[in-house]
């Protein structure tokens, strides 16, 4: 017993302690801070629709009370969609779907928090709130009404309805038109009721569909953020059914029939034609005459065709008018509505006459005539008897005359006829009647109905035969002819053929040649033919005249007459060889500087004028070159100088002989040489421009005379005007007396300028002159300023010199060539002492140069004494 009770005991002690330890370990809880709290156990918690996907909307908060770590969890009923999410340490909630008041507007929740060994899961509802997402919507679409057009105005046509799922002032809606001043509906803007406008009623015949457009507007609200209002529209098709407003309406009015001659009692005059003007629903027509008929028409009452009831020759008027009556009949038989019109009958001839042309022996449609050319204008064709007529009375004997044919040569006179006329043909344009453009004419006269549908016509041929007349003066071919003829062409050569056609017939048209002017002389023409020939005595000589002009004329039976103006070019042959001035020609060649030869080729034309020169012959053959286009002979460029000359050709004597050719570019060419002797001399030591143009001027001596003369004139002139002006410059002194003035001038050592002829020899001085006398100290008899006092004070200036020679214009060699001197010329202006030049090797060429200037101008003169010698023989 004892052990069992022990057992008891220390069972029931285990169990104690177990029990107090399992009571110490509490659950987890929420927290509960109330529905504006965004942490705690989402009790009552509501977020809005729009909130967007992965925003975080609230946080759990809960504790244990042992203080141990909680996690927290988030589910959903099976089945449904889930929308959160929870993170399960920070208990924040988040959005993962997308929220829709409209399609669920609360959303179960189970929420849990766990300590580990306890977890307490709590059921809550999560309220979605309306956000303006939802535009309104109409209901009951298409809108279609039908409407009668005798509907009064203001009248109800229609309840347009539209509803907007949102809540609030998002789903409150209200009605507009759109442009509603373009229609002529309203609508209530809060009951969508539709109605007629109080201005303009509906009408059929105007418009039989009307299509309105109403808009349904939301009261707005917030959506994301932002507060917006959102709209939708229908339109609304109102079809007009028509009424029986509108009276019977005729087609085709005004109405106008016709009775002709010959119409018989039954004829139809004309059908007239209504309809309802209601056409919606159309009521048949009915017709009678109301009055104008006078018993002579008759209508049909449904066909509403219009017939004659009597003979036109028992009918006492021309014109009727016959009022006639449209009538409705309702659906039974009653008369409703009508309308009247008028149709104007007209009594009238028939036209079945067409209009006549007659002649003399009746109609007639043809009409011949022959006169001459180019008759006066405004003149009548008085050889054309011609009448036109029609049958017909009235309107129908009107028709119109017209002349159709070549240009605007005639016109027809009357343009208008009525019944019956002369025609008259006038000549319109004179000129244009030409017998060398048409030998005959040939013209249609058309008269033709004005006012009548059938517009009858008639036509008749008009045949004008034209004679000539001499109207025309021949004509050239060409205002000009230009011909080329050789020059060694023999007499009664042909020159050129020149043709004139004169258009007149026969003998007018026949034309004769002949020329004349101051060129005509060497040249004869062939009368009928206009071939022109040089006369048979006629020598050509381009180099003479190759150029000659006349004019040639063509002239008629009668004298009239034309001009053509011909040129005549006389073509150079190469029938001249170049020549030489002389076969043996000498010359002087200074190294560095060329020798020129020319030959010249009397042709009168290129290239048969155009001489090349080359060296045909030269022993040794590599000192000279010659310029095929000038004839320029230089020395090869290495020789620089008279020892390289020496040593190519091993000889002290310079002295060559060249065989040159002159060949023209004739074809065939011409060609003749010459011997050229070349002297070859070392540039001399003179400097200057003078020496330049003298070594230069050594083949014309009467160019150096020239200018040698012209230079004495400049001093001449010179000096006498420096002595007049002196002379005056005294004579203006009203205090001097007769005594002459000597101005006594300071001695200078002045080195006297010498002027050197060209023809004196250098060892004579050349002569001086004085410009102004030995000036001696004189007294002053008149006491006046005009003696020259040297007491303190310095010297007078000098008198007025003569001045000195102007230089001669700067020479420039070619490039290549040296520079190499020639002779000059001096003057002197110094006083009377004579003072004799040092004899230097300047002046000795110098003296060279004027004995070879002065023998080249006595060999001249010589030989042009001998050619007059010649000539007066």
């Amino acid at each position: 017993m004892m052990k069992n009770d022990r057992k008891v005991h220390l069972s029931f002690f285990l169990t104690l302690v177990r029990v107090c330890f399992v009571q110490a370990d509490y659950a987890p809880y929420f927290f509960d801070y109330g529905v504006s709290s965004g942490n705690g156990n989402m009790a009552l918690f509501s977020l809005s629709e729009d909130t967007p996907v992965g925003t975080q909307i609230y946080i759990l908060n809960g504790t244990d009370p042992e203080g141990q770590p909680v996690r927290y969890g988030l589910t959903f009923e099976p089945g449904s969609k889930e929308y959160f999410k929870v993170d399960h340490t920070s208990g924040i909630v988040s959005v993962i779907e997308e929220l829709d008041r409209e399609t669920q507007d609360e959303i179960e929740v189970l929420i849990s928090i766990s300590d580990g060994p306890n977890k307490v899961v709590e059921k809550v509802r999560v309220f979605v709130t309306d956000a303006n997402d939802e535009r309104p919507t109409f209901r009951n679409l298409p809108f279609i009404v039908d409407v009668p057009e005798d509907t009064p105005l203001g009248s109800s046509v229609y309840k347009v309805e539209a509803v907007d799922r949102d809540t609030g002032a998002g789903g409150s809606v209200t009605y507009f038109l759109q442009n509603s001043h373009q229609t002529q509906f309203a609508i209530d803007r809060h009951s969508g009721v539709l109605r007629i406008g109080p201005h303009d009623t509906l009408d059929y015949e105007k418009s039989r569909t009307h299509f309105i457009t109403v808009v349904a507007k939301d009261g707005g609200g917030t959506y994301k953020g932002k507060e917006q209002v959102m709209t939708s529209s229908a339109t609304v098709t109102i079809n007009v059914i028509d009424a029986q407003d509108t009276p019977p309406i005729f087609v085709g009015a005004p109405y106008f029939g016709y009775v002709y001659e010959v119409s018989v009692p039954g004829s139809e005059i004309y059908t007239v034609f209504a309809k309802d003007g209601d056409q919606g629903n159309p009521n048949p027509i009915r017709y009678s005459i109301v009055n104008g008929a006078d018993g002579v028409f008759s209508i049909n009452e449904t066909s509403g065709c219009i017939r004659l009831l009597a003979y036109p020759a028992h009918l006492k008027k021309e014109r009727y008018e016959v009022k006639v009556k449209a009538t409705e009949l309702g659906a039974e038989g009653q008369k409703q509505d009508f309308s009247a019109t008028v149709v104007t009958v007209r009594v009238v001839d028939l036209n079945n006459h067409p209009p006549t042309f007659y002649g003399e022996n009746g109609p007639q449609s043809k009409f011949e005539l022959t006169m001459y050319e180019h008759p006066p204008e405004g003149e009548i064709l008085r050889g054309l008897k011609i009448t036109v007529n029609d049958s017909d009375q009235g309107v129908n004997a009107k028709f119109n005359l017209r002349l159709v044919g070549p240009g605007t040569m005639l016109r027809v006179i009357p343009q208008t006829v009525l019944n019956q006329a002369q025609v008259t043909i006038i000549v319109e344009d004179s000129a244009a009647i030409d017998y060398e453009q048409f030998h005959f004419l040939t013209f249609k006269l058309l008269a033709v109905e004005i006012d009548t549908p059938e517009r009858f016509s008639a036509t008749a041929d008009i045949i004008i035969h034209l004679l000539d007349t001499n109207d025309n003066s021949p004509k050239f071919s060409s205002d000009y002819y230009i011909a080329r003829i050789p020059e060694n062409s023999p007499g009664g050569s042909n020159v050129i053929s020149v043709m004139a056609t004169d258009p007149d017939s026969g003998r007018w048209g026949e034309v004769k040649y002949s020329i004349y002017g101051s060129g005509a002389d060497l040249f004869l023409i062939h009368s009928t033919s206009g071939i022109i020939y040089t006369q048979p005595w006629a020598s050509l000589d381009a180099e003479a005249k190759s150029k000659y002009s006349f004019y040639v004329k063509a002239e008629d039976t009668e004298g009239k007459y034309s001009l053509a103006e011909v040129f005549v070019t006389v073509l150079d042959l190469n029938d001249h060889p170049p020549e030489f001035n002389q076969d043996f020609l000498e010359k002087t060649m200074v190294i560095g500087a060329p020798v020129k030869i020319e030959a010249v080729d009397d042709d009168a034309e290129e290239p048969n004028n155009v001489i090349e020169y080359s060296i045909m012959k030269a022993d040794p053959d590599n000192v000279f070159d010659i310029n095929a286009d000038t004839g320029e002979i230089k020395l090869k460029p290495y020789i620089k100088s008279l020892e390289i000359v020496q040593n190519i050709t091993k000889q002290k004597d310079c002295t060559w002989s060249l065989v040159v050719q002159a060949r023209d570019r004739g074809s065939p060419s011409f060609s003749t040489t010459t011997v050229v002797k070349i002297d070859i001399t070392e540039a001399t030591q003179l400097k200057g421009p003078m020496a330049a143009f003298l070594m230069q001027s050594r083949e014309n001596p009467i160019k150096v005379l020239g200018v040698i003369a012209g230079v004495i004139s400049v001093i001449v002139v010179m000096t006498i005007v420096i002595s007049t002006v002196m002379f005056m410059r005294n004579k203006k002194s009203n205090r001097i007396l007769p005594a002459r003035r000597i101005i006594r001038k300071r001695q200078r050592d002045r080195r006297p300028l010498t002027f050197r002829l060209p023809f004196r020899r250098p060892d004579n001085s050349a002569d001086k002159f004085v410009v102004a006398d030995p000036e001696k100290e004189l007294e002053n008899v008149n006491h006046n300023n005009n003696i020259s006092i040297n007491i303190g004070r310095p010297p007078p200036p000098p008198p007025p010199c003569a001045p000195a020679m102007p230089l001669p214009p700067q020479y420039h060699p070619w490039p290549s060539q040296g520079r190499w001197p020639g002779p000059t010329h001096s003057g002197s202006v110094a006083s009377r002492a004579i003072r004799k030049p040092i004899r230097t090797r300047e002046s000795s060429l110098n003296s060279a140069l004027v004995s070879e200037l002065k023998m080249r101008l006595e060999k001249k003169m010589i030989e042009r004494k001998m050619q007059m010698a010649v000539d007066d023989n």
